[in-house]
């Protein structure tokens, strides 16, 4: 592969800034406007997402995922009540406690689901499974959208999980890290799997799809919402010059990239898939619902993936190999990819 310039599969992370946010962020930095989110920009990109889920909604535009997903559940909860999320789910694996930091306590407890998913008997048998006051009470039911391994919940899953957790008066929180992805799987409007399965507050990805930073926290339940502009600031997540946030977000909410972006990733996973699920050596591990790849590879061609400057994980979702694709993969990428694979093979059999 050679430099560090060249696209790589390890994370949608390593992506720069898509031409729309960037335009926009050209279009704010001219002159003057007041500060910490009272500017025109932002207030415009609020009102788009509000046309978005077509209701009425609170938002709020947090620096990175692991502030959204934290200060929206310390939101919903008190330090001695307990967040339930799939064992893999990233606010378990992957936010250094953070969730547990800024509720200040509340615990985690870990249910089980197949493929990235909670199954709703796991979420009662964790409710029932103790109701005395020597156990953190389970107040938060946080699911992840598209999931950990790129499976994405269908409207009619996310029902059933809301009525589940309404009958255990959980709030129900979504770390929609790439929601953009779950959207364009399922092509549906984001109301559909949001307002309409009564979700309480989605933490809407921007930086994994194509912006430089920045996330968006948007409270359906706007009595959750109440002074968590308090909650952002404490936390230092109140930006100084919110426009240029926002403005990435009016960029792509305008023009539909956030939406293509998504589509364009999707599709190049789901090419990946197909292509690596034709080699012998190579076993797929998750259906490929999302922008995410998950495969099992033997260590010897791992090891000579990596020589020839492939960089990917093998510690995130339930092991293997993840391979992510972005807003601009390109097909060249995947070729070179897929052609390096079977290079290694011959030279190993």
């Amino acid at each position: 592969m050679g430099t560090a310039s060249q696209q790589q599969l390890a994370s949608d992370n390593y992506s720069g800034v898509c031409p729309e946010a960037l335009d926009y962020l050209q279009k704010v930095n001219l002159g003057h406007e007041p500060s910490y989110g009272e500017d025109r920009w932002t207030k415009e990109a609020c009102d788009l997402f509000r046309e978005l889920f077509d209701t009425d909604c609170a938002v709020f535009f947090i620096f990175n995922g692991t502030a959204s997903n934290s200060l929206a559940i310390a939101a919903l909860c008190h330090s001695y009540h307990s967040v339930i999320c799939n064992r893999i789910a990233h606010i378990e694996t992957d936010e250094c406690g953070a969730p547990e930091f800024f509720s200040h306590g509340a615990k985690l407890l870990m249910a089980e689901g197949a493929n990235g998913k909670i199954d709703t008997r796991s979420i009662t048998e964790i409710v029932m499974r103790r109701r005395d006051i020597h156990y953190p009470k389970p107040r938060v039911l946080s699911i992840s959208q598209a999931t950990e391994v790129g499976t994405v919940y269908t409207a009619a899953e996310l029902r059933a999980i809301k009525e589940t957790a309404e009958s255990h008066r959980l709030k129900l929180q979504m770390d929609g890290a790439r929601f953009s992805n779950a959207v364009a799987h399922l092509n549906v409007p984001p109301r559909e799997i949001t307002v309409d399965v009564g979700l309480d507050v989605l933490c809407f990805g921007g930086s994994k799809n194509g912006l430089a930073l920045g996330e968006a926290v948007i409270f359906f339940d706007l009595e959750a919402a109440a002074e968590f502009d308090y909650r952002c600031k404490q936390a230092g997540q109140l930006a100084a010059k919110m426009r240029f946030i926002a403005a990435q977000w009016l960029g792509v909410l305008k023009s539909g990239a956030w939406l293509r972006y998504a589509q364009h990733a999707n599709a190049c996973a789901a090419k990946l898939a197909e292509e690596l699920g034709r080699i012998e050596e190579v076993e797929v591990m998750f259906p490929p619902e999302a922008n995410a790849v998950f495969v099992q590879l033997p260590a010897a061609l791992m090891a000579a993936m990596r020589e020839r400057g492939w960089i990917f994980y093998t510690f995130i979702g339930a092991g293997g190999a993840r391979l992510m694709c972005s807003w601009d993969t390109t097909e060249k990428t995947i070729n070179a990819f897929l052609h390096d694979m079977k290079t290694a093979l011959v030279a190993l059999r």
